[in-house]
């Protein structure tokens, strides 16, 4: 059965001073406990009575007992009180030591670039911290979605978070295996690709996504065709390692295949520089010792640098404009 709850203003007031004095069955030992005096007590618990409407003790000049309206008030108030307690003590381990959940929002593609050789080792080194990645392509509200931070490309961040660089600058890099390039001649020229298959990437929206180059001091895009899309880059990675084409793909996800020569890199001079990546949260009042613990952890793991925002460190041209949205893709954020 649903229940209608009106939280009244001062519902908990005098609550406190009346189990004292219950449990002690006196007003002065219920004072000594709570460091006033006997009138501020005494005070306190006639202001309740009046607020519930009823007597709650049975006062002489000998003795002090419950009437049967305080024993029932005695009885649920008791265990509530006593959780409330156990709740503030709760709270406040978390906000002075590493515990505790800790929730973050990211995209897909990052976890298994850059959160995955950390989790291990975060989860050894902070026994006492629940840690919890969301992955999806949805910008989260971190307030509003009980996030503790974010990730994120830099040059998207708001002006009122703090920001950590998980990633140095980067370039979009057209990849291709070594079997299909024996088979094709290679590009030298964005132009070239007319005459090759490209593998792309379909966007959420349900639109096919340009390549981004840079061009001197120009952005370039270009729409290229070819026999395979997928939504997402790792298979797009994928199917250009097995020699179905050339792709288009942020480097961090090729390094890999391009140190153990499963791909090659082609038009190098008109690739495109993405700012990075960052983790973002709120102010840094509002940092938890879980949160700072994470920080200080991809810190010593990575080598991040903080900034008051990623304006400072994103970078900027016609170069990074080019290839932001491709990022975008990438990212999840499209």
């Amino acid at each position: 059965m649903k229940q209608n709850f009106t939280v009244r203003h001062g519902a908990l007031d005098g609550v406190e001073a009346f189990l004292s004095v219950a449990r002690h069955r006196n007003f002065r030992k219920a004072a000594a406990e709570l460091g006033v005096t006997p009138s501020a007590i005494s005070q306190a618990v006639r202001t309740l009575e009046a607020r519930i409407g009823a007597a709650l003790f049975v006062r002489t000049t000998r003795s002090v007992g419950l009437t049967e309206a305080g024993e029932r008030f005695f009885s649920r108030a008791r265990p509530a009180f006593e959780e409330l307690i156990a709740a503030s003590e709760v709270a406040r381990e978390v906000g002075q030591r590493p515990a505790g959940l800790l929730r973050l929002s990211v995209p897909p593609a990052v976890v298994p670039t850059l959160l995955e050789p950390m989790i291990a080792s975060f989860c050894q080194a902070y026994p006492e911290i629940e840690l919890e990645i969301v992955a999806s392509g949805e910008l989260a509200d971190l307030a509003a979605e009980g996030f503790d931070a974010g990730i994120r490309l830099g040059d998207l961040i708001a002006a009122d978070m703090v920001a950590v660089r998980l990633t140095p600058s980067f370039p979009m890099v057209v990849v291709g295996s070594p079997d299909y390039l024996r088979r094709r001649t290679t590009p030298e020229r964005i132009e070239d690709l007319r005459h090759h298959a490209c593998l792309r990437l379909r966007r959420s929206n349900g639109s096919v996504a340009p390549w981004r180059f840079a061009k001197g001091n120009k952005a370039v895009e270009a729409i290229v065709s070819g026999p395979f899309i997928a939504h997402d880059y790792p298979t797009l990675l994928g199917a250009a390692i097995q020699g179905a084409g050339l792709a288009q793909v942020p480097s961090p996800i090729a390094a890999a295949a391009l140190a153990d020569g499963r791909l090659e890199t082609l038009l190098s001079a008109f690739a495109a520089t993405s700012p990075g990546v960052f983790l973002y949260y709120p102010e840094k009042h509002q940092v938890l010792p879980k949160l700072r613990a994470f920080i200080d952890h991809i810190r010593h793991r990575g080598g991040a640098e903080t900034s008051r925002t990623a304006a400072g460190t994103a970078g900027s041209g016609l170069a990074h404009q080019a290839d932001r949205a491709a990022i975008h893709d990438w990212m999840g954020w499209r």
